[in-house]
């Protein structure tokens, strides 16, 4: 009996432990087969995808080596003044005190080079008020650069240096530049010169990017190129190096590039250029209606089938929608072919063309297409093109008042470095604000006035709010804004 129990235990014992062996044999078998796909799976997936692969075949070198060689670097100088305040303690332990401080004030941008005789483009606010403009080319020769026209509302500026042979880009097409193509932005950020920098076109027609106060004309091409100040002015081009933008702006919240840059289409670049050579000034034509964007809400409100185009709030009573029968309600959905889907796109149309110069608009009126063709107007409804001279002569004649320069023993007994009289007011701007007949003007947005033609020169570009500072002959200082 011993021996059968003894018997019976032992086969028991091995049959567990033979159980159990199987048992941690059988889940490590199972383990590995199941965790060594999943192991070999990401290495695989990354192997075989063709993106990557596929993006580093993108060559930048040749766009890149055309755009450098076109692209240079501006510095301005300018002489302004700040006006102190009266000091009676100064003046009392210290004499007389003077009445004004003047500083020289020095800036950077760049500039693209458009044609081989030295007309080059670069931002209106790379240039303001500079007394000295200095063109720094890619191969270190250095030019004295003038001012041929500028316009605030577009924010671009066209100089000129002496010279021949110059290298330069040819002008792209910014109507077919596409949402998610290559772009290069080529400028001279925190002064470092001919510096290059890749991105993708990440949306069109943007706007609210500039002042307001200067009313200005936006639909600009959004880049997550690496723009910083110093690329204001500079080029955006695509992969072949054909120019698509002018770099103006960033979008910051600590002044330097944080992923969103913004440039005027070159389409409304071409535009303002030939209008600065041909005749100064900008030549701006107006459809003469009031729009808005349309979303699904006021879709439905207007009964409006489709989203895609500008609602019509009001038309100009003598303008040129007025004569060419488009009605309050209607929704333009294209300017000469191309689509227009919001209120800063239709304005990047209409800015490509003149007073005078007839377009076609497709027009949705009770859900139904219509074409009208359209005379594009100015602003006081004529189809007059004006020359520089005229214009500024129509804004100096706006301000109402004559301008004379100021004896040296006046300007001692006031302690002023300089100024210019205020004679013979009308009923002008400066009438209107205040200003009286033998206020002496020390300077216009802080840019230093010594005598009348300073005064015609920096109204020449003047748009939106001016600041206009001075004293009266007993030696009272005042600043006076108004819009023009």
């Amino acid at each position: 009996m011993k021996n059968l129990i003894s018997t019976v235990f032992v086969g028991c014992i091995g049959g567990f432990v033979a159980l159990t062996a199987t048992h941690f044999i059988y889940n490590n078998k199972q383990i590995s087969q199941v965790t060594q796909p999943n192991f070999h799976q990401p290495i695989t997936l990354v192997n075989s995808s063709g993106i990557m692969s596929g993006a580093l075949t993108t060559d930048f070198t040749n766009a890149a080596e055309k755009s450098v060689n076109a692209v240079v670097h501006i510095k301005t100088t300018s002489e302004n003044v700040n006006n102190l305040s009266y000091d009676p303690f100064a003046e009392l332990f210290f004499g007389p005190q003077k009445r004004q401080q003047n500083y020289i004030q020095q800036a950077s941008g760049s500039g693209v080079i458009i044609s081989d005789d030295g007309y080059i483009v670069t931002n209106n606010h790379v240039i303001a008020g500079a007394d000295k403009i200095e063109v720094i080319m890619n191969d270190k020769r250095t030019f004295e650069g003038t001012i041929v026209g500028a316009d605030a509302s577009t924010d671009v500026a066209l100089i000129k240096i002496k010279e021949k042979n110059l290298p330069f880009l040819n002008y792209g097409n910014s109507d077919a530049v596409k949402i998610g193509e290559w772009a290069l932005a080529v400028g001279n950020p925190f002064n470092l010169e001919s510096t290059v920098t890749a991105g993708i076109i990440s949306a069109k027609g943007r706007s609210n990017i500039l002042d307001n106060s200067k009313r200005p004309i936006e639909s600009f091409l959004q880049t997550d190129a690496a723009v910083n100040p110093g690329n204001s002015g500079g080029a955006l081009v695509n992969t072949n190096g054909d120019l698509i933008g002018i770099n103006t702006a960033i979008a910051s919240n600590n002044g330097a590039y944080q992923g969103y840059s913004f440039a005027v289409p070159v389409n409304i670049v071409k535009k303002i250029v030939s209008d600065l050579i041909e005749f100064g000034t900008v030549q701006r034509a107006y459809i003469g209606v009031s729009i808005r964007d349309i979303d699904s809400k006021f879709a439905e409100e207007k009964n409006i089938k489709q989203l895609n185009g500008i609602y019509v709030n009001g038309v100009t009573d003598g303008g040129s929608a007025q004569d060419a029968g488009i009605q309050e309600g209607d929704v333009i959905t294209k300017i000469e072919d191309i689509s227009v889907g919001s209120v800063s796109a239709m304005q990047e149309q209409v800015s490509k063309y003149r007073p005078g110069n007839k377009i076609k608009v497709n027009v949705l009126r009770n859900n139904k297409d219509l074409n009208v063709d359209v005379v594009l107007k100015a602003l006081d409804n004529t189809t007059k093109l004006v020359k520089k001279s005229e214009l500024v002569k129509h804004t100096i004649n706006a301000l109402g008042a004559e301008f004379t320069d100021v004896e040296s023993n006046e300007l001692n007994r006031l302690r002023l470095n300089n100024g210019v009289r205020v004679n013979k007011l009308s009923n002008g701007k400066l009438a209107q604000v205040g200003i009286k007949e033998g206020f002496i003007i020390t300077s216009i947005d802080s840019k230093k006035v010594s005598s009348p033609k300073d005064v015609e020169k920096i109204m020449e570009t003047k748009t939106g709010t001016i600041s206009i500072q001075g004293y009266y002959p007993n030696g009272l200082g005042i600043t006076y804004q108004f819009g023009l």
